[in-house]
């Protein structure tokens, strides 16, 4: 099957060919003809599959009968809204929307926080029918109403699970609430979860499900190999990986924290690997810059937080580097999904510690796959690496233990303090041990007794009564000090 086959219009199809597509493909097949026949859409599928395009030629097929050459900003209302949750991948269904409707008179922008909002402002006075937007950027120019939203015909959530991971979910309700009832929507994941289809429930009007594999599948043009290595080496694995491919393949890595981001990619700098990094404190413009030197060949080694997982198109992207393995595994399959992309194969590597097997078993479990691992020779794991891991023996003893299993069993200390046990007949007899004497709880190794009340040591005086007969004395209650400052004499010494 070819573009032409599905509908679309020759302004659309000629971009389409300049872009060098040919044949669509499987979540493009299925999508482009319900979205055609303006039915709302769920749809799913793999990373890297083309689901951005799925959704944006038949859109812009759709919106053809208002393009107008007209310079008036009454005939450029916004039209269509395109929500993502991140400023990288909304740039970059930004450019799928510029690169398909070039043949067509219609508008589009792109409108994301962390620049200034002017710029924005003034493009949305000239009149956009397209508007591809954050979330919370889109909020603000909505308190300055500086767009107007109430001719909305298609509404597009791209990314859903990624909103509900980074807390857009009340942001997406009130900008529910701002839009039109009669409207088209489509909402686009790579993965779902009970929670994207209960906001589907919400948004969508008898929605046709289109889930072109399996959930949370990886493209199986992927190779997934795990490295063993103890934390304190992997920045020098690392080195080690990248020095041994081939200088002409560049290399995606994937931290957790910004601070080991810009870390990691100045320790890459000072080993002569060329290396930048992008996270979410960098100026959007010095985000633009350091992906425009990735993809144009400049910096060999980009290393980033999950701000970049999703949005990333780069072309013959051969390995993705997991420097420390994502808490959630679902974002295991966004970050992989950036290389192996349109069928081209790809590879995707993982370092992992100890304290991570429990997160590569979540993911082993979600995609469904046992992983490779392989021990690089100098770059060992910690010993306890394998301890938990049931389909691996444990590393076998020394020969210097003892072979008698009762032996082998308890622990050295425990033998060692057996040994050093004198034998029963060197041992004194019960009466022939020492006594302890054993003093009540109260009274002090010293003599002291708490139990009585506090007595000051000094000169006692006994006073001879005639009960007493002189015998022993009867010491004085003692008299206590008081301090100079309440106005007492202190001690007398």
């Amino acid at each position: 099957m070819s573009f032409s086959e599905l509908g679309l219009i020759p302004e659309i199809l000629r971009a389409v060919t300049e872009a060098g597509y040919t044949e669509p493909t499987p979540i493009q097949r299925q999508a482009i003809p319900v979205v055609l026949a303006g039915h709302d859409v769920m749809g799913g599928a793999q990373t890297g599959t083309g689901k951005t395009a799925g959704f944006t030629l038949p859109l812009l097929n759709r919106l053809a009968r208002h393009a107008s050459s007209s310079t008036s900003p009454a005939r450029h209302p916004v039209r269509a809204l395109i929500l993502a949750p991140t400023r990288e991948l909304a740039m970059q269904v930004y450019e799928s929307v510029k690169m398909y409707s070039k043949h067509l008179p219609l508008r589009s922008t792109c409108i994301y926080g962390g620049v200034d909002m002017n710029p924005q402002i003034q493009e949305l006075r000239r009149g956009i029918e397209i508007v591809v937007a954050t979330p919370g950027r889109l909020l603000d120019h909505v308190q300055q109403k500086t767009i107007a939203l109430g001719q909305v015909e298609f509404l597009i959530l791209d990314e859903a699970d990624r909103m509900l991971d980074m807390g857009f979910i009340p942001d997406i309700r009130r900008i529910l609430a701002l839009l039109p009832a009669n409207r088209q929507s489509l909402l686009f994941s790579a993965t779902f979860s009970d929670e994207i289809k209960k906001l589907a429930d919400q948004m969508l009007k008898n929605p046709q499900l289109i889930e072109v594999a399996r959930r949370n599948m990886v493209s199986e043009t992927i190779t997934h190999i795990v490295h063993p290595v103890s934390s304190g080496l992997k920045r020098n694995l690392l080195a080690h990986i990248v020095r041994h491919e081939d200088e002409a393949n560049q290399v995606l890595v994937f931290v957790d924290t910004k601070f080991a981001c810009s870390r990691l990619a100045h320790f890459l700098e000072r080993h002569g690997i060329s290396a930048d990094a992008i996270h979410g404190d960098k100026t959007q413009q010095a985000r633009t810059e350091t992906l425009e030197n990735f993809k144009s060949g400049k910096v060999r080694v980009l290393v980033a937080t999950d701000v970049a997982a999703r949005g990333l198109d780069i072309e013959d992207l051969p390995s993705v580097i997991n420097f420390e393995l994502p808490h959630t595994a679902e974002d295991y399959v966004h970050r992989i999904g950036r290389t192996g992309r349109a069928g081209k194969s790809g590879k995707a590597v993982s370092l992992v510690s100890s304290e991570e097997r429990h997160r590569l078993a979540d993911i082993q479990k979600l995609i469904k796959l046992e992983i490779k691992q392989e021990i690089v020779p100098g770059y060992d794991p910690e010993p306890d690496f394998f301890d938990a891991d049931g389909s691996r023996r444990r590393r076998s003893a020394p020969a210097s233990r003892p072979t008698d299993s009762a032996a082998a069993a308890a622990p050295a200390g425990e033998r060692r303090k057996r040994s050093e046990r004198p034998e029963r007949s060197e041992r004194p007899e019960r009466s022939e041990r020492p006594q302890r004497s054993r003093q009540p709880a109260h009274i002090a190794a010293d003599g002291f007794d708490f139990s009585k009340p506090y007595e000051q040591k000094g000169d006692i005086t006994s006073a001879s009564g005639e009960g007493s007969g002189g015998d022993s004395p009867v010491p004085e209650k003692g008299q206590r000090p008081i301090a100079f400052l309440l106005g007492g004499l202190g001690r007398k010494h």
